[in-house]
Order: C-alpha cells, then structure tokens, then sequence
C-alpha cells in the first residue's frame, strides 16, 4: 500500500499567533504518525510562483492521512492557523514501486 503526503505551501502573515497553531497540530499528527520530510527550510523558485513556506507530511497511507485532515483534533489546530496564514493543501497518495 502506497504512503501518503500532505503538500502545503502557506504565507504566515502573523507568526507569533502561527505558533499556537503549530504546538496544537503536535497531537493529532503524533495520534496519525505524521512524519514531516520538509518543514520549512531554505528553497528557491524556479519556475512559476509559490508561498514562501513549504511543508511535506508523510502518512502511513491515503486513508490515515485524510482522518487525520477531517479529525477533530487537527480541525482545532486548523482554526488556528486560518486567521494567521493563507495556503494550499494537497492530500495526494504516493507512488508505489
């Protein structure tokens, strides 16, 4: 069964407020087994536009990675993080070889 990422790419416009937000996503990412692979981190654009934040989360697969999404507990970090940033969110399973 393939893994499963989460691909984000936010601007935080407040990030002292993004702080409650990332110490709120701590528990339901432990609860799912999140792994992140980037988080952060230097980066250059090379070709077309991009937010300035990049993120990669791994998930054991597609299914722990959409309850994680929908589970309450990341919901309430989420509204959080709503205010303070603005972003794009891709679940997408990966490839398996």
């Amino acid at each position: 069964m393939p893994k499963a990422y989460w691909v984000a790419h936010v601007d935080v416009h407040d990030p002292d407020a993004y702080e409650a937000y990332r110490a709120a996503n701590a528990a339901p990412f432990a609860k799912y087994g999140a792994k992140f692979l980037i988080r952060g981190g230097v980066g250059e654009v090379v070709e077309g536009t991009a937010k300035s934040r990049h993120v990669v989360i791994e998930f054991v697969d597609y299914e722990t990675a959409m309850a994680c999404y929908n589970s309450p507990e990341y919901q309430t970090a989420k509204a959080l993080r709503d205010p303070v940033s603005e972003g794009d969110l891709v679940i997408v399973e990966g490839y398996e070889v």
